[in-house]
């Protein structure tokens, strides 16, 4: 069946990515849908419930949503800004606590803060800083002109481009100073070793900006961009995966969906990974060495989720996040555990343990889905959380009563956003993977576009970020500097 009309652009995937697209397209006035393979929309946004606890999935904290922050001034463009519960954290203390084996760093919010923190931690390391400072300094002020959206991006210094452990390196930092630096990387599923210096600093001065959390749940964040999409007549379908896209010679011509039902559009925007799309071109579309690359690209780190309840009366909730972190003697991090410890409602609050884990741990239930994996993945998703919280009860003390909620693996993940490692962050953006991903600029068909962090960059804000962008390259820099660009500086 088709629609009586043709769509203007259709929008692959409903996480933060691909509703920011269509609502952008949808305030231009193009015809947009979204299609999502789940019943409800999302993705990573929408949390869950269980026992009468909200649960995050993708959003446990994000920064630069102070007034006329870049997040908050991209969210305020999107109409979701005002209607977003959120509460900002290092108000009376630090947003993050980093435990280390040896040692504790608080990180404190406002990149002054953080440069007098480092200063009194590791003073022989005074002339490190200070460059590290004006780097980060410098990219604060690029994103608070939103300057990788402006005409112009300007030039970037050479050592932005680096790994974060050869720039660290190169700068003489001492092991420790390596390790409090090291955490950002983390952030977004990177090692030192892939990250590079230009979305450490991004990711790190955005939150030292402003750190936040929400204080509705992720359903509400998500039904918030739904409500904005139907708001400017954007259509929004459910529950039926796209399954091929459709072409007229070099031409987008369309998507079939599962269901059969085929919509023609002459744009298709891709906000899922990228291997995945490559599965939905018609045969011959893609050059065999631009497959093959699609193909070998790496992921970022998948993890591993424990949600526990606690007795909120001896473990009342923390205003700020908990690293416990285990660091090489070279000041790299191959371990450690993000905690979280924050309201659940009632008597009880809601512990979350994060831990990377890959793929392969769980490659012997590879060709199950969620729901039907049996006792032996539940009995082995439990007997994990109960060891991250023997853990946990080194930092909190005795959670004696603690009681398992939910937990979830790389294959959660996969099956909830088609990441098809379990990446919550999609395609590493390492330094060494940047040649390869080069591709994806040169598209096997006219009007196929890629949007949210396969466009740009990771995290929330560089998954936004990368919807404007793919929103500019469709449109034309023109266009977008009048229609968009000069919009997001609107009152």
């Amino acid at each position: 069946m088709e629609t009586e009309k043709p769509f203007d652009a259709l929008i692959i995937g409903s996480g933060i990515g691909g509703l920011s697209t269509g609502i952008i397209l949808s305030r231009l006035r193009y015809r947009v849908a979204v299609i999502e393979k789940n019943p409800l929309p999302g993705g990573l946004m929408r949390g869950y419930s269980r026992d009468g606890i909200d649960c995050p999935v993708g959003v446990h904290y994000f920064g630069a949503f102070g007034e006329s922050q870049p997040l908050r001034r991209m969210f305020d463009y999107l109409g979701v800004g005002g209607a977003l519960a959120a509460e900002r954290m290092g108000q009376n203390g630090p947003i993050d606590r980093y435990l280390f084996d040896d040692f504790t760093f608080d990180l404190p919010e406002g990149l002054d803060a953080f440069a007098e923190a480092l200063e009194s931690s590791f003073p022989e390391d005074y002339r490190p800083i200070a460059t590290i400072l004006g780097n980060l300094c410098a990219m604060a002020d690029l994103q608070n002109s939103l300057s990788f959206l402006s005409p112009a991006i300007p030039f970037l210094k050479e050592d932005l481009l680096l790994p974060l452990s050869v720039y660290l390196m190169k700068m003489k930092c001492t092991s420790r100073l390596r390790s409090v630096l090291s955490v950002a990387s983390r952030w977004m599923g990177l090692s030192e070793q892939d990250c590079p210096v230009l979305y450490h600093h991004l990711a790190l001065a955005s939150y030292l900006l402003s750190a936040w959390r929400l204080v509705g749940s992720g359903a509400d964040m998500a039904e918030a961009f739904v409500a904005q999409l139907a708001k400017r007549g954007g259509s929004l379908i459910c529950n039926d995966p796209a399954a091929a896209i459709l072409a007229e010679g070099k031409e987008v011509a369309g998507l079939r969906l599962a269901s059969g039902r085929v919509l023609k559009a002459s744009r298709i925007v891709a906000a899922v990974h990228p291997k995945t799309v490559l599965m939905m071109l018609p045969e011959g579309s893609v050059k065999p060495l631009q497959a093959r690359r699609i193909r070998g690209f790496a992921d970022t780190e998948s993890l591993f989720v424990a949600n526990f309840a606690v007795d909120a009366r001896t473990r009342p909730a923390l205003p700020h996040n908990i690293y416990r972190l285990h660091a090489d003697s070279e000041g790299w991090i191959p371990a450690g555990v993000f905690y979280q410890l924050r309201a659940g409602g009632k008597d009880r609050n809601l512990l979350t343990m994060i831990t990377k884990s890959s793929f392969s741990e769980w490659r012997r239930w590879e060709g199950t889905t969620t729901g039907g994996r049996g006792a032996d993945y539940r009995e082995e998703k439990i007997r994990r959380a109960e060891c991250l919280l023997g853990k946990a009860e080194e930092i909190f003390g005795s959670l004696a009563g603690a009681k398992i909620i939910d937990a979830y693996t790389p294959l959660t993940l996969r099956d909830r956003v088609n990441s098809p490692c379990g990446s919550p962050y999609g395609v590493m953006r390492s330094t060494r993977q940047f040649p390869a991903m080069a591709v994806l600029h040169r598209r096997p068909l006219n009007g196929l576009f890629f949007a949210g962090q396969n466009a740009l960059a990771p995290g929330i804000l560089g998954t936004v970020m990368g919807s404007f962008h793919a929103v500019r390259q469709m449109i034309g820099q023109e266009r977008f500097d009048r229609d968009v660009f000069v919009k997001l500086f609107a009152g």
